[in-house]
């Protein structure tokens, strides 16, 4: 394993792009292989004529909405095309979108040119046209009614908790934690009374997919603004997070605590911290990547692959250009060493001193590695950890806190462009 101990410091150069070009791992198959945020047609074996379906869903994978539809579409194994779609927190919607969905929203599908919005009725018609998940009663059935109502229950007690500035020493935040708390061990209860790990008898179904995105989101987002945790709280919700994440499909839509903390301001309005001691030691591990932390045992129950500091490695590499563009870091000869710095710690456990004048730089791209957009959940948390080793050694400068009132600072414009015009030069 990987040392994150940055007192031992190489004095030799970063290495080159080209000698870092030697570590890459293989391109994925993102049209038949396991679950990828990155994929833009799912094909799971069949010809591409058997697409009947496209899913707009958001740049970033930060709607809730749109991670429900993804992981009934890959769970079911429809074959659909992607079409990523940018969400105004961070960006302006482009104007093609607004031709084919007037209303902006997000997600909409298209089953045989068809276009369908809001997830519930998307999630209707896809079990009209293809039948429900295998296994599975569908959306509508007497079975599956009680989990959409406990579900949405859950969902506003969340709320009331976490996005409502309660008026001090009224009482109120503790009664909306009580309040959430409750309804946690209504949740906690109906899995314990399952004969599965998921919420039916019969096993995963429909039932699991409505709960995913949201106490995925409430998971991190309660750990992070009020030292709560979910997993650790209510066993048998932890035993269903473990068995969720033996599914590929599930692994493939997750995301992280860190990326879910800051994405959801914009978007819920606001999230409230508690204030408390532990919670602000709770936001420094998870901003600070969980460097010498111990502290992330309930974000996953999985334990990272061999690769995964190469699978952060490659990602960055793919990139390289645009992060070094977009990054804030004004002499970006500097910031291209650094990033070569950091690049060499994960290729190879050494630690190289980056160039004065970087450690702002290499935060504030820590800070806005998105999970799982950019790269798998332990992916991210390694390159986290080597950004954050990495800027120690140039200082403690700290690019200015991430926005909640929206987060354009991620705009996914650049981005798309650069993959554009190398599409477009494979063509040529």
């Amino acid at each position: 394993m990987m040392s994150t101990n940055a007192n031992s410091v190489a004095t030799a150069a970063p290495k080159e792009w080209e000698d870092l070009s030697s570590f890459l791992i293989p391109k994925p198959d993102k049209v038949n292989g396991p679950t990828n945020p990155q994929a833009t047609l799912r094909l799971f074996g069949h010809d591409p004529k058997d697409v009947r379906v496209t899913l707009y869903r958001d740049h970033h994978a930060w709607c809730p909405y749109c991670q429900k539809i993804w992981l009934y579409l890959e769970e079911h194994k429809i074959p659909y095309a992607v079409k990523k779609v940018t969400m105004f927190c961070y960006g302006d919607k482009e104007s093609w979108y607004r031709k084919v969905c007037p209303s902006g929203m997000l997600p909409a599908l298209s089953i045989d040119g068809q276009l369908i919005t809001e997830s519930d009725v998307i999630l209707i018609n896809l079990d009209a046209v293809f039948g429900p998940v295998p296994s599975s009663p569908d959306l509508d059935s007497d079975e599956v009614y009680p989990y959409r109502r406990l579900e949405r229950k859950l969902f506003g007690a969340w709320c009331d908790w976490l996005c409502r500035r309660h008026v001090p020493l009224t009482g109120g935040e503790s009664r909306a934690a009580e309040s959430f708390k409750s309804v946690a061990a209504e949740v906690d209860s109906a899995l314990g009374k399952s004969k599965s790990p998921f919420f039916l008898d019969s096993g995963f179904s429909i039932a699991d997919i409505i709960f995913t995105p949201y106490i995925e989101r409430m998971s991190a987002s309660l750990t992070y603004y009020k030292g709560f945790s979910l997993r650790a709280s209510y066993p048998n919700i932890n035993a269903w997070f473990t068995e969720m994440e033996k599914r590929p499909t599930y692994l493939g839509t997750q995301s992280d605590f860190h990326t879910h903390s800051h994405d959801l301001p914009p978007q819920m309005g606001m999230c409230v911290s508690d204030g408390t001691k532990e919670t602000r030691k709770m936001m420094e591990y998870i901003d600070g990547g969980y460097v010498d932390s111990p502290h992330y045992e309930f974000e996953t129950s999985t334990t990272p692959s061999p690769d995964v500091a190469l699978e952060a490695l490659t990602r960055v590499y793919l990139h390289k250009e645009q992060l070094v563009e977009v990054n804030p870091t004004t002499d970006k000869g500097k910031f291209d060493e650094a990033l070569r710095c950091v690049l060499t710690y994960l290729a190879t456990g050494e630690v190289v001193k980056p160039p004065q004048g970087t450690a702002e730089g290499m935060r504030y791209l820590r800070d806005r590695v998105n999970v799982p957009r950019d790269m798998s959940l332990h992916a991210g948390r390694k390159l986290r950890i080597a950004l954050e080793l990495t800027a120690k050694l140039d200082g403690d400068g700290q690019w200015p806190r991430i926005q909640e009132n929206n987060r354009r600072d991620q705009n996914p414009v650049p981005f798309v462009e650069a993959k554009r015009k190398r599409e477009e030069a494979m063509v040529g």
